[in-house]
């Protein structure tokens, strides 16, 4: 009885350090926040705001990819969703005048205006609505197999929706001058929110419901997981994060139009969620810094410099030739992503093993 009461004790406080290591971490986040609003210059500011974006949108790809295993090419679609929902209620009456002046607003949304935050929360379930409304005859009779093209349909037809909705969406011209209203707190707030809704899902019986599903679909569904809905609900929640993340960005930016959201957005999610691995969370968090800080600081590329006595002019899309080699070089080498564990705090008091997180060559 007394080993048992020691053991418990220790399980005890192990629990407690964890929620305290928790506690400062979030607290870490809230001083990096504070110091990225009001201590850095705009650059920095604007670079951190945009990997916190980068993290929520992959891990709404993640969800769908990562956790359910199923390939959607239309992520850029549901963010376009997002991003034009949520500027477009949220408009004052100067701004729709101001960007509709060669077509008039339809009068029925001419004096909507409702707060931004909300607007941004409307644009994600607008989102995840279009993504159950083509999910389900598309999963219900053809299969995953053609999720992807759907998907990447979809969106095309929605590029071509918006160009020609001019009364709605100001078409080709897009929405200028939206007000800057968001910041740190604001990004670094939905990608938290994102984070820790990911790592709960992971955990309980929807989420690795998914994950038995991206295994072994037979066994999944010999087992009672209902597949249909488990998909559904995986491209559901996957195209919130995608609406709410391009309303985001949409802001970020002060200016939507038809030609913003690409299909480059896309593969660039893909690869964050391939390199730090299909269904981890810390993987992505991880590789959506070093890829948003890895395709600024390889701009050097592209500028004049002089080699070696050798004058280089410089190449407009060396940079994006240079980061597929090295990301191609790291999928090599790590086929099933660099991170196979999710980060716990016993890394701040167990005996470091780094090394042991980071999977080598063809290991399993």
């Amino acid at each position: 009885m007394k080993i048992l009461s020691e053991q418990k004790q220790i399980l005890n406080d192990k629990e407690s350090l964890n929620k305290i290591i928790i506690l400062l971490i979030l607290v870490a986040i809230a001083v990096l926040a504070y110091v990225s609003e009001n201590l850095i210059g705009d650059y920095p500011r604007r670079l951190v705001m945009l990997f916190a974006i980068n993290v929520m949108l992959a891990i709404g790809l993640n969800i769908i990819f990562g956790f359910a295993g199923m390939f959607s090419l239309g992520h850029y679609g549901f963010m376009t969703i997002g991003a034009y929902v949520a500027v477009i209620l949220s408009l004052s009456p100067e701004q729709r005048m101001s960007n509709f002046y060669v077509t008039k607003m339809v009068p029925w949304l001419e004096n909507v205006q409702i707060d931004p935050f909300v607007g941004i929360l409307i644009g994600g379930f607008v989102a995840a609505f279009f993504a159950i409304l083509i999910g389900i005859p598309i999963l219900k009779s053809l299969g995953d197999d053609y999720l992807g093209i759907a998907t990447l349909g979809f969106a095309e037809i929605i590029r071509v929706v918006i160009t020609n909705l001019a009364d709605i969406t100001n078409g080709p011209l897009g929405i200028k001058g939206l007000p800057k209203f968001i910041n740190v707190y604001w990004v670094f707030g939905f990608a938290i929110v994102a984070v820790i809704f990911a790592i709960r899902l992971g955990k309980v019986s929807s989420g690795r419901a998914l994950k038995a599903i991206r295994e072994n679909e037979i066994a999944a569904e010999a087992s009672g997981i209902g597949l249909l809905y488990h998909k559904v609900l995986a491209l559901a929640i996957g195209s919130f994060f995608a609406g709410v993340g391009g309303a985001l960005l949409g802001y970020w930016t002060a200016t939507i139009d038809p030609k913003m959201f690409t299909q480059v957005q896309n593969f660039t999610f893909l690869t964050i969620i391939v390199t730090g691995g299909k269904g981890n969370i810390t993987g992505t968090v991880i590789m959506s810094f070093i890829i948003t800080i890895g395709m600024e600081v390889l701009r050097f590329v592209e500028e004049p410099m002089n080699i070696f006595g050798l004058q280089y002019s410089g190449i407009p899309g060396t940079r994006m030739l240079t980061f597929s080699v090295l990301l191609l070089i790291i999928i090599l080498k790590f086929q099933r992503g660099i991170f196979k564990h999710e980060f716990s705090p016993r890394l701040f008091y167990t005996r470091p093993k780094f090394f042991n997180k980071i999977r080598w060559g063809n290991k399993k």
